[in-house]
């Protein structure tokens, strides 16, 4: 009998494993989403995206001891906070879980007391440049949201908890104290000195939404566009080319001296600024940051009459300053073009973008990858990080889920045939049913109120929604 009872809890845990499985909340690689807002190039393909994360992962990624993985800098015994970032990005992505984790632990192992990684390593140990650097905290704790997506949080690595306790870290020392300011470091900076083209107003969103702190990162949003706005004003910039280091009335700083120009021109830095803002238009349908990525859109389409013209290099008055046609000034540009209301122009920059061939160039080959993975649908805001989107659609799968919110139970609007699967925000199943008709009523009155997360399946097509039961 105690046989018995042990296979049938055996078979019983071996069901709900599978069928956690099936309806956990991971969305493998390539996700090929089309965004509901801006234009998705015509002749996008994962096919490209894949090939250039292929060619980063063989050329900067390293493995280190106890797991560790690293990303090789321009001097490839280097490593930079800002290079774990982006490879925690590309890995969480592309759903690669070994190589992700290697790179957290590795970030993990080289934190300062402030619980941010020291900016450059040598090696796999070892500082030899102390404090944080905030672009790449930003992307670190935007990595493990989507992580806490891909993987649920109930294994080795707490993805939800490591994300909550880090973006806690940013808050406090990277975030000037009553401003709003997106501080350069924890260490320095501030109003006296910032960096735009660290501004990344979508994760601040998905931030406010997954630590419930909505209000403050919203304001720090807020202020990225301010900060931008007056940086354009004051300088008379043309397009959306700001400066690589500034103020935060948008002023040149005396504080940048020791930067590239005094970081008074569009370069190496700035570059970055119209793919991270341009997230904010396609994840979350921010006009401003339309307006602001349509101006860097059309700057290359009308002023330098096409992508194919791009220099790595501008004063803020449009003319040229520097001289190579290389990734990671094309591919900004490119999405950019996301928002710039014409087809052909983002098709063309898609296009150059991919034909561009720079595989041992740690900047230019990572951030190609990084655009790329954008461009072709595959750099998208999880469901587990948005209370103001109602859909997160993969596939193409058209669903409806109304009234949204709910007083208790709600309708799902699928073809027949599909399998819904109801999961709270710590990925836990709630229910799970096919549906016989075009509409589905789902029960939630026994439940607990809150932001829920619906998956539906239809053959090889599938969406998210989320619904808040009131």
């Amino acid at each position: 009998m105690k046989l018995l009872l042990q296979l049938k809890r055996i078979s019983a845990l071996a069901i709900a494993i599978s069928f956690n499985s099936i309806c956990a909340q991971t969305q493998p690689f390539p996700a090929n989403l089309t965004f509901s807002n801006g234009l998705m190039a015509t002749n996008k393909s994962d096919v490209d995206a894949t090939a250039s994360y292929d060619i980063w992962k063989t050329n900067f990624i390293e493995s280190c001891s106890n797991g560790r993985y690293r990303v090789k800098f321009d001097n490839p015994s280097e490593t930079v906070s800002e290079g774990i970032g982006y490879g925690m990005l590309l890995t969480v992505y592309k759903a690669d879980k070994v190589t992700f984790d290697g790179l957290w632990n590795y970030y993990k192992d080289n934190r300062n007391s402030n619980g941010v990684m020291n900016w450059k390593i040598s090696g796999c140990s070892g500082a030899i440049g102390q404090n944080g650097a905030t672009d790449a905290e930003l992307d670190v704790a935007m990595a493990l949201i989507v992580a806490d997506y891909q993987w649920g949080s109930t294994g080795t690595i707490n993805y939800r908890g490591d994300a909550e306790i880090l973006i806690a870290a940013i808050k406090a020392h990277e975030v000037e104290a009553n401003t709003y300011v997106l501080k350069p470091g924890d260490m320095f900076g501030g109003s006296s000195l910032t960096n735009p083209s660290y501004f990344a107003p979508a994760y601040y969103r998905a931030y406010g939404a997954f630590t419930n702190d909505s209000a403050f990162w919203n304001a720090v949003a807020a202020k990225s566009y301010t900060v931008i706005n007056a940086n354009l004003t004051q300088n008379n910039a043309v397009g959306g080319l700001v400066s690589d280091w500034c103020q935060s009335s948008g002023a040149y700083s005396n504080e940048a001296g020791g930067y590239a120009n005094g970081g008074q021109k569009y370069t190496y830095d700035a570059a970055r600024t119209p793919w991270r803002i341009v997230v904010d238009y396609v994840w979350f349908g921010d006009n401003t940051g339309k307006v602001y990525a349509k101006k860097c859109s059309d700057f290359v389409r009308v002023n330098l009459g096409g992508t194919a013209n791009i220099k790595d290099g501008y004063n803020q008055d449009g003319t040229l300053a520097g001289q190579w046609h290389n990734a990671t000034f094309v591919g900004a540009f490119a999405c950019a073009a996301m928002a710039g209301e014409d087809q052909t122009h983002l098709d063309a920059s898609y296009t150059d973008l991919k034909n561009l061939n720079e595989p041992n160039s740690y900047f230019n080959h990572t951030l190609k990858t990084i655009y790329q993975f954008l461009l072709t649908g595959n750099f998208y805001l999880p469901p587990n990080a948005t209370l103001s989107n109602d859909t997160f659609a993969a596939n193409g799968l058209e669903v409806s889920v109304y009234p949204n919110p709910s007083n208790g139970s709600f309708i799902v609007a699928a073809p027949i045939a599909s399998s819904i699967c109801v999961v709270d925000v710590h990925g836990k199943v709630i229910l799970e049913k096919n549906t016989s008709d075009l509409s589905s009523t789902i029960d939630m009155n026994a439940q607990a109120p809150g932001l829920y997360l619906v998956k539906i399946v239809n053959e090889d097509k599938q969406a998210f929604r989320k619904i808040v039961i009131n």
